[in-house]
């Protein structure tokens, strides 16, 4: 028997390529998932375990970053980053093995009961299946590349174009007439923001390409932003994890991007209930001329937005420019 099992071994082996060699798959050029070239010549495409010609003691040991946690979680992070192989006898991707609250709490910072699971009628953590909808191919190098890490959906044009920022993105799928197939989107009306926000911003929404000028008494914004900026979908929503509907961040950490660091990083938190968004608007506008209550506290330590604890929407609707500035 250890003769047959030596013999399927040194077999096993001779179909693998040189396995010391990296083949298709490079870090430099973030081509982390494996296809028909795996083995160096594809005799490897298609095999189901990579314990077959990747000794674990071998794996990423020339990788300090991310050789301790391969060789704590085993074979079973390798779909995570390789995907399957070509063979369905794999293990499904796995993207929350490595990406959770213990191995990499801040990569991307996942916690609160609503996430983005793709259904409007539920409100669920997000899973590996739902990591793979927008992340097929990252190349998880430590550094954000739109065009890298954000799965590859046609534009409007049917064109496959770069994406410009993180909104871009996030309006392949958030229209009225080129929606994704499998990731449809149904809408209450006309003008919801699930499928209207395409339209608002780029030609109304005060927080997309056309802005407010700042030039009325509520004028203000905090160190990192100005009225020119274009601001992305995620620094308001997050797509990870959240404690408020609508994916609104419940915490600086987890979105306004462009805020100053050292404001951003002091976790300032987000609580938004019956209409009252002051918490996260306070996070980045901050008045230059106080009035109307603009100096009370908003409840997360920030002040510099007024009527602290009313509804914002009457004045303030997303999409909407109700008066300069709003």
């Amino acid at each position: 028997m250890k003769g047959w099992t030596l013999l399927l071994w040194l077999l096993l082996l001779s179909g693998c390529g040189e396995v010391a060699q990296p083949g298709p798959l490079s870090g430099a050029s973030g081509d982390l998932i494996l296809d028909s070239r795996h083995g160096g010549d594809g005799s490897a495409w298609g095999l189901p375990r990579c314990s077959a010609c990747h000794p674990l003691s071998q794996i990423h040991r020339h990788a300090d970053s991310i050789r301790d946690i391969a060789d704590a979680k085993g074979y079973g992070s390798c779909t995570g980053c390789h995907g399957r192989n070509g063979s369905q006898e794999s293990e499904p991707r796995r993207c929350l093995i490595c990406h959770n609250g213990d191995d990499l709490p801040d990569a991307p910072r996942q916690s609160g009961r609503h996430a983005h699971d793709f259904d409007a009628d539920a409100d669920l953590a997000a899973g590996d299946e739902q990591c793979l909808a927008c992340h097929v191919a990252a190349d998880m190098n430590g550094y954000f590349d739109l065009d890298r890490d954000l799965t590859r959906y046609p534009d409007r044009y049917g064109q496959y174009s770069d994406y410009t920022s993180v909104a871009a993105f996030c309006l392949r799928c958030h229209n009225r007439d080129h929606q994704q197939p499998g990731f449809e989107i149904g809408a209450a009306s006309f003008d919801d923001p699930l499928i209207a926000i395409e339209d608002d911003f780029h030609y109304v929404d005060q927080h997309g390409e056309v802005d407010g000028r700042g030039s009325r008494s509520y004028a203000g914004l905090r160190p990192g932003y100005r009225y020119q900026s274009v601001v992305d979908c995620s620094d308001c929503h997050t797509m990870h994890g959240t404690d408020n509907a609508k994916l609104i961040i419940d915490n600086s950490l987890k979105g306004v991007s462009l805020l100053q660091p050292s404001l951003r990083q002091s976790g300032y938190t987000v609580h938004v209930e019956g209409g009252n968004h002051a918490q996260l608007c306070v996070l980045c506008h901050a008045m230059e001329v106080v009035v109307e209550e603009g100096a009370e506290e908003a409840g997360n330590g920030l002040s510099g937005v007024h009527r602290v604890t009313g509804d914002c929407r009457p004045c303030h609707r997303h999409g909407e420019a109700v008066q300069a500035g709003l």
